[in-house]
């Protein structure tokens, strides 16, 4: 395994890999703090590619003034392991300062997908994800890169520069990978405490509750009532709740029919989570519990 600290370091890395013939380039972008889902995304990467190049960068862009940019956790060593054990090739690791040079102006607009819940909550986080990743994806210029479901929005908006920008990277989604009590893998869960999880499992009951029923307005309802008991408790504060169409991320009408994905996102303590899961809808007067 090779270790890029530079783009010219990459450069020479990449140049000896293209001497070597025509192999297919495929690419994990991760913040670190490599955990179960990162792994899978790594086996994923194995499976589709012959080259697995992962980048491990703390992206400061996608991170708002009151976010967890100084304490979201770094486990370098660690996550070296990670990446040998799973046969990565390739780890690009540069500085922030290698990215994002001074005088540094131009940024990607994730427009309007990138304007709405995540986006709304967190004001210019998708500009910073689409700007980091454009720039990685000129940088280490892979043939496929893969990217984790539970981050719905942020496949989205990538999927969406990709086709607009016609950035020549075929974009994959990986399932999201959960924990025995179904609560998503996540960096930030280390945050939670056993109080903290048992409150955060109610993200995705929720989601389960509302996968049982085929129709909008009962799904909605389904989701709602688990996590209106959770928020009597004053350690559980949420953000959003909703039914949106998985291409747009507009808000379904309760006549919808089709393929839909509900999105969830809260505070539990001082951690925020996030969460989804994809659901087909039928017409209303086909179902019987609407």
């Amino acid at each position: 395994m090779r270790v890029a600290r530079t783009i010219a370091e990459y450069a020479e890395i990449r140049r000896s890999l293209d001497q070597a013939g025509p192999r297919r380039i495929a690419y994990v972008p991760t913040m670190g703090a490599l955990h179960a889902g990162h792994r899978s995304l790594l086996r994923l990467a194995r499976s589709v590619g012959d080259v697995v190049v992962v980048s491990i960068f703390v992206n400061p862009l996608q991170f708002g003034p009151d976010e967890d940019y100084a304490r979201y956790p770094r486990k370098i060593d660690d996550d070296l392991r990670t990446c040998e054990a799973e046969g990565v090739d390739v780890v690009f690791m540069p500085s922030v300062l290698e990215l994002y040079p001074a005088g540094r102006q131009v940024t990607v607009s994730a427009g309007t997908i990138g304007a709405v819940l995540e986006g709304r909550s967190r004001p210019g986080h998708f500009d910073g994800v689409l700007t980091v990743v454009l720039k990685l994806f000129n940088i280490l210029r892979p043939d496929v890169a893969i990217f984790g479901q539970k981050d719905a929005q942020q496949l989205a908006c990538i999927q969406r520069m990709v086709i607009d920008l016609n950035v020549g990277v075929e974009i994959v989604g990986a399932p999201t990978v959960r924990e025995p009590d179904g609560l998503a893998v996540s960096s930030r869960n280390v945050f939670l405490g056993v109080t903290g999880r048992q409150i955060a499992a109610a993200l995705s009951t929720a989601l389960h509750e509302a996968a049982a029923h085929s129709c909008v307005p009962a799904a909605r309802a389904a989701a709602m009532q688990v996590l209106d008991r959770a928020a009597q408790s004053t350690a559980f504060d949420l953000d959003y709740a909703t039914l949106v169409n998985p291409v747009t991320f507009s808000e379904l009408p309760d006549d919808y029919t089709g393929p839909g994905l509900f999105v969830v996102a809260a505070r539990v303590g001082s951690t925020r989570l996030i969460d989804n899961a994809s659901m087909l809808f039928a017409p209303v007067e086909a179902v019987a519990d609407c």
